[in-house]
């Protein structure tokens, strides 16, 4: 679950949402200036799917020790030393199965989800002040998970079509895409307040990398800077729930009310 927080209490935007629209932002990644990275289909599924794993738990939503919604919020945006205010097992039991949801349909996206994952757990963790069993529990995921994208390449280098896809550089190329469009999506979804960048440096077709910006202009408006995108203006939607009240008594009352709000959208516009 990712979360706004409101005047009167939260906007809640499933996962799976937040990455559908991640995937919106990459299907429109490409100008004169950006071009988008190949194999485009493989990739695509990557970034729209990354976040399958949780539509179980965010069809189920959990509280927080502080009776607030458990989720992704402005706090999170640029490090992931919190894992969402779940338990670190939980957490990453859903990690786990990130890469897997896709592997049988499309290995290669796979490959890709699964290196976001390896990253959010190393680049981007805060590990200090956890316990022996966990960072070993924490040793043990990273491990599998880099065996799993080795496994997965090894076979799709034995065809043709991917033999050249699965070059380390090629496979980097793509996780970094994913990672950008993650962190646009993420940045729009909590309404962050502030300029972001966003995740990695991206190559020009001239060959030069870029650092994009994400800098909201209110609205649910942002300017993207230098510019990526193959439409002047782009205007997207997430649906989101809008759950009335700042903090819930049990988790039954905040998932009946959680049941009970109305689906509405949240319309994205990124701009030049």
């Amino acid at each position: 679950m990712i979360r706004i927080e409101t005047g009167t209490g939260w906007l809640l935007v499933e996962h799976r949402e937040h990455a559908r629209l991640a995937g919106r932002f990459a299907s429109h990644w490409g100008n004169d200036a950006f071009a988008p990275p190949e194999p485009r289909a493989d990739i695509l599924v990557a970034v729209a799917r990354h976040d399958d794993a949780w539509a179980g738990r965010d069809a189920l939503p959990f509280l927080t020790r502080e009776g607030r919604p458990s989720a992704f919020s402005t706090e999170l945006v640029g490090r992931y030393s919190a894992f969402e205010e779940m338990d670190f097992a939980d957490y990453l039991a859903v990690r786990g199965q990130a890469a897997e949801t896709v592997a049988a349909a499309n290995p290669y996206a796979a490959i890709i989800i699964s290196m976001h994952t390896v990253d959010l757990l190393t680049a981007q963790a805060d590990l200090s002040g956890f316990s022996e069993a966990d960072l070993e529990l924490h040793r043990r995921f990273i491990g599998r998970q880099r065996r799993r994208q080795g496994e997965l390449a090894l076979e799709l280098g034995g065809r043709p079509e991917y033999a050249e896809a699965v070059a380390p550089a090629r496979l980097l190329r793509a996780f970094e895409f994913l990672q950008a469009c993650d962190s646009l999506s993420l940045a729009t979804c909590v309404r962050y307040p502030k300029p972001v960048a966003l995740r990695h440096t991206h190559p020009r077709t001239s060959g030069i990398p870029a650092a994009l910006e994400c800098t909201p202009m209110g609205g649910d408006t942002y300017r993207i800077t230098p510019y990526p995108f193959d439409a002047d203006e782009l205007v997207l939607e997430a649906p989101v729930r809008r759950v009335p009240g700042r903090t819930f008594d049990d988790e039954a009352s905040f998932r009946a009310a959680y049941a009970a709000a109305p689906v509405e959208r949240l319309t994205v516009r990124t701009v030049r």
